[in-house]
């Protein structure tokens, strides 16, 4: 796919998702070696980053309000240059307060990326090919997911724990600095994109909005359940796979997150040429009988089982996105994604708790499968009551 060298929104925007996964997910690993050099509990360290986590969903609302009258190319540069100085004040700390303060300043800039990041790449991308970049775009957040342990491991043995945090922190710094240059020389380029020619109903946007609501809430409590589960799962019914070593249990998660999330670039296709409702609703069905068959598979079929099933969850992402984008008023994207990403971070407590509930009463992982399905299954009923929304006959309209 070719990218306009005029328009940094894709290449930034792309980084930037790296970035926050990246960033809100590095300390669990930077933890380990804080907890040998300042002789404190693993406890008392992690709760250091509860705030962080918590002002991830909760600034994501006003940071797209903000978005929405201010330049949203101006809130990236911040994103960029105070995640990143957040990180290097996290590495110069000296004491578990210092570090609370750094760790909450990277989760309050992180909030940013998603409600500004995701409708900044399409208010700057053509409808014709908006699916298949924001696939793109998914993959690099798959990826941030992916490196976050491996990259923060490598940095710490050949550093130590302030280098995990400076050198990361640098990089997104330097990438904030270029941002600000390309937005001195290159200050619009969403006059290049094709706005779309064709507007939904008052009544259809309302309709949309509420279903996506609940879907969208609903799945954020499947995916933080995943991403919570995945390395006891593993760890539990490897059935001789590995060893069973956390570096070994981290690279099995690491890739199935970066062999998932590829399946967004079919996805993207997919919502670039179809209607985007059996895009979503078949997404969601194929689920069920995953979650139900992990039940009881072990070893390398329960590997296949959740490759699958997790490229069915990031598939539906660019279909979910373009539904969203289309369905409410351009100026009030940055809100309405904020909304979104309140939602889908606001259920990770409950998530959490449910992993946790479920694995503490059955001393397994297993039964939390049924819960899943049963989940995947609200969500599909509640989706069989969107419009159908075919793009692609907006794409032939502005041909």
């Amino acid at each position: 796919m070719s990218v306009p060298k005029t328009d940094p929104a894709v290449v930034f925007s792309c980084l930037g998702h790296l970035y926050v996964h990246c960033f809100t997910a590095f300390y669990f690993v930077i933890v380990l070696a804080i907890e040998v050099d300042w002789h404190l509990s693993y406890a008392s360290l992690l709760e250091l980053w509860t705030l962080g986590a918590a002002l991830v969903g909760a600034v994501a609302l006003p940071a797209g309000w903000l978005a929405d009258r201010w330049s949203p190319r101006t809130m990236m540069v911040a994103y960029f240059l105070g995640m990143g100085s957040a990180a290097i004040v996290s590495g110069f700390a000296e004491s578990p307060p210092g570090l609370l303060v750094g760790l909450t300043l990277i989760g309050a800039f992180a909030a940013i990326y998603h409600p500004v990041g995701i409708p900044w790449l399409i208010r700057n991308t053509s409808l014709p090919r908006r699916g298949k970049v924001l696939a793109i775009n998914g993959i690099f957040g798959g990826l941030g997911s992916a490196v976050a342990g491996l990259s923060a491991g490598f940095l710490i043995d050949v550093g130590s724990w302030r280098v995990a945090f400076i050198v990361p922190g640098t990089i997104c710094l330097l990438t904030g600095v270029a941002l600000l240059f390309t937005q001195k020389n290159n200050p619009s380029s969403s006059a290049l994109r094709t706005p779309d020619p064709i507007k939904p109903a008052i009544s259809d946007m309302k309709r949309v909005f509420v279903i996506l609501l609940i879907t969208m809430f609903i799945s954020g409590i499947v995916y933080h359940c995943l991403q919570a589960v995945l390395p006891k799962l593993i760890e539990q019914k490897h059935n001789g796979l590995i060893s069973g070593t956390a570096t070994q249990i981290g690279a099995v998660v690491a890739t199935i997150y970066v062999v998932a999330s590829l399946m967004q670039l079919v996805g993207g296709h997919l919502a670039d040429r179809f209607s985007l409702k059996p895009i979503y609703i078949i997404g969601f069905v194929v689920q069920i009988p995953l979650f139900l068959s992990l039940t009881v598979l072990t070893g390398i079929p329960m590997i296949c089982a959740i490759v699958i099933m997790m490229m069915f969850l990031f598939a539906v992402l660019p279909a979910e996105n373009l539904m969203l984008a289309h369905y409410s008023p351009e100026k009030r994207h940055g809100l309405v994604f904020g909304i979104k990403f309140v939602l889908a971070f606001g259920a990770a407590p409950i998530a959490v708790q449910l992993v946790s509930w479920v694995v503490g009463s059955a001393g397994n992982v297993g039964g939390l499968f049924d819960y899943l399905a049963g989940l995947a299954l609200l969500i599909t009923c509640a989706a069989l009551f969107l419009p159908h929304t075919y793009l692609g006959r907006l794409k032939q309209s502005t041909d």
